[in-house]
């Protein structure tokens, strides 16, 4: 389902959901490294992008629960690419935002935020977006 339209197709959105362990998070830097060149990315960008992913997604496996999942969503837009990723946590607070690791978030990403929803059980997902956009080379 897309955009609450049951059968609607979008062509430049991607769902992958692996589980919340580091091992599976080489699967998420190979989908946003062939979505990003697929999206006619820079080489940089390209690097920036794995590296970006990565880190977001190394820091939610770290607040997940075990047992549950970590959920990616990639979309392209126009010149940038949008990864958001969540998982299901015990604690009511996203990632936190004085670490190295948020730092260098910051500095491969056009644009980043974080937040969390609570689910009703005790638990809250919590989630990173970033976009990072495409460089346009006069020409």
């Amino acid at each position: 389902m897309v955009d609450g339209q049951p059968g609607a197709a979008v062509s430049n959105a991607v769902e992958i959901r692996v589980a919340a362990q580091p091992g599976p998070l080489a699967v998420m830097r190979a989908v946003a490294g062939d979505l990003a060149i697929r999206a006619d990315f820079d080489v940089d960008a390209i690097a920036d992008v794995r590296l970006a992913v990565d880190e977001a997604c190394a820091t939610l496996v770290a607040l997940a629960l075990p047992g549950t999942w970590l959920t990616c969503r990639f979309r392209t837009e126009h010149d940038r690419l949008v990864f958001t990723a969540e998982v299901v946590g015990e604690h009511a607070a996203g990632p936190r935002t004085d670490t190295f690791g948020w730092r260098v978030l910051t500095a491969l990403a056009d644009e980043i935020s974080s937040g969390h929803d609570p689910v009703g059980d005790g638990t809250h997902v919590v989630r990173v977006e970033l976009a990072k956009s495409r460089v346009e080379v006069p020409g």
